[in-house]
């Protein structure tokens, strides 16, 4: 069964720093864009940050940028976010996703084809 698993979730205080890894199973990640979305109680769901099939290219939002970053290690069929400098606001369930598109199309427009079942982050002291 095609799936993408989310792991590295957890509860972290203020300022601290968690890395999420999203794998892959039953399909090849390398040919994908994948991003990497969160959504909180009561919010829109919100793009983080996608990177290309390549990793050349990469999308932050506004939110996180500077404080998060996005990898990938196709020979591991895995992608990161490294996530520092962590904020309360960014308490969340995040997902990541792979599609067959761009990464402004993934991150701004959702256009994925496959979808983990999510990992919560939970940023408090």
């Amino acid at each position: 069964q095609l799936q993408l698993v989310e792991s590295g979730g957890g509860l972290v205080q203020p300022g601290g720093s968690l890395r999420l890894s999203c794998a892959a199973s039953e399909f090849t990640l390398e040919y994908y864009a994948v991003g990497w979305f969160r959504q909180a109680p009561g919010k829109e769901r919100e793009g983080v940050s996608c990177i290309s099939s390549s990793g050349r290219n990469t999308h932050y939002s506004d939110s996180v940028k500077g404080r998060f970053t996005i990898s990938r290690d196709n020979a591991k069929n895995t992608v990161y976010l490294q996530m520092n400098s962590l904020k309360p606001e960014d308490t969340a369930v995040y997902y990541c996703a792979a599609g067959l598109t761009t990464v402004q199309a993934m991150c701004v427009l959702h256009d994925s084809n496959y979808w983990g079942q999510g990992t919560q982050v939970t940023v408090s002291s």
